[in-house]
């Protein structure tokens, strides 16, 4: 039987822990597919579950982890080969079932992406839940006609995984793509490689009213909050704002003016429980017009006992680009 390491979330007196232990294929849940994981990354979410700020982990212990990449090593899936490269995102890993912070995953088939090609092993875990989350935000702009030609797109919190990632895919389809940062000094030069045509201070999405001056064809917004609010209020006569984060907060202290005198839609973007034809098409979208060598510049590998510390960096605001976990390193 098989042994692996994993990265554990225990809830104490104290709070939530976390520890490196080992474990046998025994010990991995009912599913049909058991993939070898070789990496997984650091997102948002993963910061919340390992630092216990929100009660999002149904049962203890729980091997963290929103993703996982790696190769099939067993299936009784046709479709789901012995070999093949694939990826889960989401599906409740980390909170409800053991997450990709192992070397091993066994997962439901319905769980699973095949990762298509061009896109290798270490690129899909760049990708990961942020990239997958933002080329599903690109898609519901499009989907609700916010056409490239049609006016400024603004990304917010755009130094970040989810942000970065939506920045490179708006530019390379042909938007005009302004990327809000709160450390624009320190990110100007880096957002404007990734297909940024103007880079804007966080601090101008502060100012929320009823109605402002109308500015953005479409958004993709990642903060939430006030900055959410005054995007709204700032959308032109029939644009979208895909919502996809909430770093800056849950709540979102906004008027109904927006909605009834300029049509705006706001989309919500859970990239939980899409479903698969929204997962594969997402996933397209990537391979068609990601820029793999761009995303490996802003792409940090860490080893998996520094994914706990490197979870806090990431909810403070202090990581550019992606992290990404070598389970096995």
């Amino acid at each position: 039987m098989q042994s692996f390491r994993a990265l554990e979330v225990e809830q104490g007196d104290a709070g939530y822990t976390t520890r490196l232990v080992e474990r046998t294929d025994a010990d991995l849940p009912d599913g049909d597919v058991t993939v070898d994981v070789r990496w997984s990354d650091v997102n948002y979410k993963d910061g919340l579950i390992i630092s216990g700020r929100f009660d999002l982990v149904r049962r203890f212990p729980m091997t963290a982890g929103i993703d996982l990449v790696g190769t099939v090593a067993e299936s009784t899936v046709a479709d789901l080969p012995t070999g093949l490269l694939v990826t889960v995102n989401g599906q409740g890993l980390s909170t409800d079932h053991p997450g990709g912070y192992a070397e091993r995953a066994r997962v439901p088939h319905g769980w699973v992406t095949p990762v298509p090609e061009p896109i290798d092993d270490l690129s899909a875990a760049a990708i990961g839940t942020a990239g997958y989350t933002a080329a599903l935000a690109v898609r519901a702009l499009q989907e609700h006609h916010v056409e490239p030609g049609g006016g400024p797109v603004l990304v917010t919190g755009a130094a970040g995984g989810a942000g970065s990632v939506a920045v490179m895919l708006l530019g390379a389809l042909g938007y005009e793509v302004v990327a809000s940062t709160g450390r624009r000094e320190q990110e100007e030069k880096s957002l404007l490689r990734l297909g940024a045509t103007t880079v804007v201070d966080r601090l101008d999405l502060l100012e929320a009213g009823q109605l402002g001056r109308a500015k953005w064809a479409g958004a993709v917004d990642t903060l939430g909050s006030r900055a959410l609010a005054t995007v709204l209020s700032e959308t032109r006569y029939g644009g979208t704002v895909a919502a996809m984060g909430m770093a800056m907060g849950v709540d979102l202290p906004a008027f109904v003016v927006p909605f009834i005198s300029r049509g705006v839609t706001l989309a919500g973007i859970d990239s939980v429980y899409a479903p698969a034809a929204a997962r594969r098409s997402a996933w397209a979208l990537l391979a068609e017009r990601l820029d793999l060598a761009v995303l490996r510049e802003i792409t940090e590998i860490v080893p998996l006992a520094e994914a706990p510390e490197r979870g806090n960096t990431v909810l403070a605001g202090q990581v550019r680009g992606r992290l990404v976990v070598d389970v096995r390193a």
